[in-house]
C-alpha cells in the first residue's frame, strides 16, 4: 500500500492530533530536524533484521550457558570462516575463536609462549577488526557505536569504517600506538566482548534458569548484564520467585529441590540463605531415623550426608503439610486427591488411596498428628517462619527476581514467534481448558494473562500480609496445578515418589496439549490465533520436555509450526536426550536449529581450544531476506514515521510553530 505523504493531511485530521503532535515538537522542533529522523527510520527499515537467539532449561548450567552465549551458538566460527575463509589455518581460526569467547583467560595464556607479543598483537587486532566489521555490517553505525564500549568506542569506529589503500598507513598506526601505550590487551578484551554483542541482537530465553544444576545465580548475572534479554518464566522460576515473595510453601519447594540436587551452595553461598535453623531441627527430629528414601541424586557417594537427608525428610514433610492447607483453603483449585498424609494409617505403616492399600517405605512421621495431619508443629512453624524471613531478605534473591519481573512474562508474542515455557492448557476434545482465579474462570490467553497479573500483585505485595488474601497460592498453582500453564501435568506425584514403591503412582500424565498440539499442526493453529497471530507465518516455541534424541525424537512438532528447544543442557536430563541442550536462531535468512554436543569444561576451551560441537537444522529458509520492516520493531518504526508526517503537514499548515 502507497504511503499517505504528509501533505495529503487535512487541517482536521491534524487537529484532532494536535496535542500530542505539540508534545512530538518538542523532540522534533522544525521540519529539517522531522525530515533527518523520517529518512532515519526509513533507512532503519530496509536493513536486515536482526538475529534472535532462543535458549531454554538451563537449569543453574551455567559454564554451559555462558559458553553459548560466547560463541554465539557457533556463529563465531562460522563468522570466522567466512571473513577468513582458507587464508587461516584451521588452527588459527580455533585459537581467535577462542580469545573472543574468553578473551581474559586465553591472553594470559598465549602470552607466556609468545616470543613476539608485538606482532602477535598486531596481527590479532588486525583480524579481530575483520571480524567486527564483518559482524557490524547489518547494523547502522548509530546502533553499533552504542554497542561499542565507551573507553574504545571511537578507536574501535575508526577501524571498523577504515577502507582504501589511503587510509593503511592510518590503520597500521592506531594498532601501533594501541600497542605502544600498553594497551593491548584492553583493547583486546574490549573487542572480543564487542564482537559477543554484535552477533546475538535479541536473546530469549524460555523458562527454568533455577534448579538441579548448580549456578543459576550466575546466570541470572550475566542474563541482568546481558543488552537486550526476555525471559518466558517456567516452573522451576515460578518457585524461586514465590518463595521470594514470602510463600512458605513455595521456600520449602525450593530449598527440597535443592537439597535433593545437592544444591544447597546457590542457597547458601550465593543467596544467604541461613540454612541451620532447619539443620538442627532436622538433626533433633530425625536423629535415629536413617533416612533411606531420601538420598539425595548424586554421583558422588561421599558427598551422601544423613544430616542432609535428615534436612531433606524434614522440610519435605513440611511441604506436604503446608501444601495441604492450601488445597484445603481453595477447593477451586481441585486438588483432593493430593491430599494424602490424613490417608496414613500410622499403626499398619500403610496408605490408602483410590481404594488401594500401600506399604509405605517410610513410616517415621514423628511430626504428623494423626488427628490433625496438615497441621504444623511448633518448631516446624517456626523453622519455615525463619527460613521465609531469610529469602525475603536476602538482597541478591530480591534482585534477581526484580529482574525476572521487569523483563519476564508467561508468555511473549515477537516477530511472529509466541514463546512459552510449558502449555497452553487443553482438554482432550482440544478446547482450552478453564481455570478460576480470583472468582472468575479464564482459558487460552486471558489464563496466561490473569495469572501473570496475580503472580506481579503478589510480588508486588509481598511485604503487606493484609493485602495478599491467598494470592500467592497461585503462585503454588503454577508450580503443580493441573492448568498452570509452566507445569503441563495433571499431578505432581512427589509424595509417592519418596513413601510407595509402585511405579504406577509415580507417573505424571502430561496434559492433553502435548497430544494434540505435537501430532497436529490444526491444535498449534489455534494457539497461534489465540494470541493474535497469523498461523500461515508463525510458530510456537516450547520448552519445558527434554526432547529424546537419542530415542529418534525430534524437536520438530506439529509439521514444522511448534519447535520443543530442551535439549538437556542440564547435565542429569543428557542422559535422557542425549545431547547437551539446543538454541534455535532467527536471523535475517530463516530459522535455523542448533544442536549441541557436551560442553567438557571452560579450561578445555582455554587451553586446547575446545569448542562445543554444534549441529545445524536448517528449519525454514525465507524466499526473501527479511528486513526490519518486517518485524515488530519496523511496525513501531512506521507508526513513528507516521506521526512525523503528520508534525511536518503540522508545520507547513503553521499549525505549529518551528522553533530552532
Amino acid at each position: 500500500m502507497k504511503k499517505k505523504n504528509n501533505s495529503v493531511y487535512t487541517t482536521s485530521e491534524l487537529e484532532g492530533h494536535l496535542k500530542y503532535l505539540q508534545l512530538l515538537s518538542e523532540k522534533f522542533p522544525n521540519i529539517q530536524a522531522a525530515s533527518t529522523e523520517i529518512i532515519n527510520m526509513e533507512a532503519i527499515l530496509n536493513l536486515p533484521k536482526g538475529t534472535e537467539h532462543f535458549l531454554t532449561d538451563i537449569h543453574g548450567e551455567y559454564e554451559t550457558f555462558s559458553h553459548v552465549l560466547a560463541n554465539a551458538s557457533g556463529v563465531v566460527r562460522r563468522k570466522i570462516d567466512d571473513v577468513f575463509g582458507k587464508t587461516l589455518r584451521l588452527k588459527d581460526k580455533k585459537s581467535l575463536a577462542t580469545l573472543i569467547y574468553y578473551p581474559k583467560e586465553k591472553l594470559d595464556l598465549t602470552l607466556k609462549n609468545e616470543d613476539d607479543p608485538h606482532e602477535w598483537f598486531a596481527i590479532t587486532l588486525q583480524r579481530l577488526s575483520d571480524v567486527a566489521r564483518s559482524a557490524a555490517a547489518k547494523y547502522t553505525r548509530s546502533k553499533v557505536r552504542k554497542a561499542m564500549p565507551k573507553d574504545f568506542a571511537y578507536i574501535i569506529d575508526e577501524l571498523l569504517n577504515e577502507s582504501g589503500e589511503d587510509k593503511e598507513d592510518y590503520f597500521e598506526a592506531i594498532i601501533n600506538t594501541i600497542i605502544e601505550v600498553d594497551r593491548a590487551e584492553a583493547f583486546i578484551v574490549a573487542m572480543c566482548k564487542f564482537i559477543q554483542r554484535l552477533l546475538i541482537d535479541q536473546l530469549h530465553i524460555i523458562g527454568d534458569i533455577f534448579d538441579r544444576g548448580p549456578h543459576a545465580e550466575k546466570v541470572m548475572d550475566r542474563l541482568a548484564e546481558y543488552h537486550s534479554v526476555d525471559i518466558q518464566w517456567g516452573n522451576h522460576d515460578i518457585i524461586w520467585m514465590g518463595a521470594a515473595a514470602g510463600s512458605k510453601v513455595l521456600v520449602a519447594n525450593v530449598i527440597r529441590v535443592s537439597l535433593r540436587y545437592q544444591n544447597l551452595d546457590t542457597l547458601e553461598e550465593a543467596y544467604g540463605i541461613n540454612m541451620l535453623p532447619l539443620a538442627t531441627f532436622a538433626m533433633r527430629q530425625y536423629k535415629d531415623d536413617p533416612c533411606e528414601q531420601f538420598k539425595l541424586k548424586t554421583d558422588d557417594p561421599v558427598r551422601e550426608n544423613r544430616m542432609l537427608m535428615q534436612m531433606h525428610k524434614a522440610i519435605s514433610i513440611i511441604q506436604f503439610k503446608l501444601e495441604s492447607q492450601i488445597i484445603r483453603n481453595n477447593p477451586h483449585f481441585n486438588m483432593d486427591d493430593r491430599l494424602l498424609l490424613d490417608k496414613i494409617q500410622h499403626k499398619k505403616g500403610t496408605i490408602r488411596i483410590d481404594g488401594n492399600e500401600y506399604t509405605l517405605l517410610d513410616s517415621n512421621f514423628p511430626t504428623v498428628d494423626p488427628k490433625d495431619p496438615f497441621k504444623l508443629s511448633e518448631d516446624e512453624k517456626e523453622v519455615i517462619e525463619k527460613l521465609t524471613r531469610s529469602f525475603k531478605n536476602s538482597k541478591r534473591l530480591q534482585r534477581h527476581v526484580d529482574f525476572l519481573f521487569s523483563h519476564g512474562s508467561m508468555y511473549l508474542a515477537y516477530n511472529s514467534n509466541l514463546l512459552y515455557h510449558g502449555c497452553i492448557p487443553m482438554t482432550e476434545n482440544g478446547d482450552f481448558e478453564a481455570f478460576e482465579i480470583e472468582g472468575t474462570k479464564y482459558k487460552g490467553k486471558a489464563l496466561c494473562d490473569h495469572f501473570e497479573r496475580v503472580a506481579r500483585k503478589a510480588y508486588a505485595q509481598r511485604f503487606d500480609h493484609n493485602k495478599l488474601n491467598g494470592i500467592l497460592d497461585y503462585m503454588w498453582y503454577l508450580w503443580c496445578g493441573q492448568a498452570s500453564p509452566l507445569f503441563g501435568k495433571v499431578k505432581m506425584t512427589t509424595f509417592e515418589r519418596y513413601f510407595i514403591d509402585d511405579k504406577s503412582l509415580h507417573k505424571e500424565h502430561r496434559n492433553p496439549y502435548y497430544k494434540l498440539v505435537y501430532d497436529n499442526e490444526k491444535y498449534c493453529d489455534e494457539i497461534l490465533k489465540e494470541f493474535d497471530l497469523d498461523p500461515k507465518n508463525s510458530h510456537v516455541v516450547n520448552g519445558h520436555v527434554p526432547v529424546k534424541v537419542k530415542k529418534g525424537e525430534s524437536p520438530i512438532k506439529a509439521n514444522g509450526k511448534l519447535f520443543v528447544i530442551d535439549g538437556g543442557m542440564s547435565i542429569p536430563y543428557q542422559k535422557v536426550t542425549g545431547v547437551a541442550g539446543y538454541t534455535l536462531i532467527y536471523n535475517s535468512y530463516g530459522l535455523v536449529l542448533v544442536e549441541h554436543q557436551h560442553f567438557d569444561s571452560k579450561t578445555k576451551a582455554v587451553e586446547e581450544d575446545k569448542d562445543i560441537i554444534s549441529d545445524r537444522i536448517f528449519i525454514e529458509a525465507n524466499a526473501k531476506r527479511k528486513r526490519v520492516a518486517d518485524t515488530d520493531i519496523g511496525k513501531q518504526i512506521k507508526i513513528q514515521i507516521k506521526d512525523l508526517q503528520m508534525l511536518l503537514a503540522s508545520f507547513r499548515k503553521g499549525l505549529i510553530k518551528e522553533t530552532n
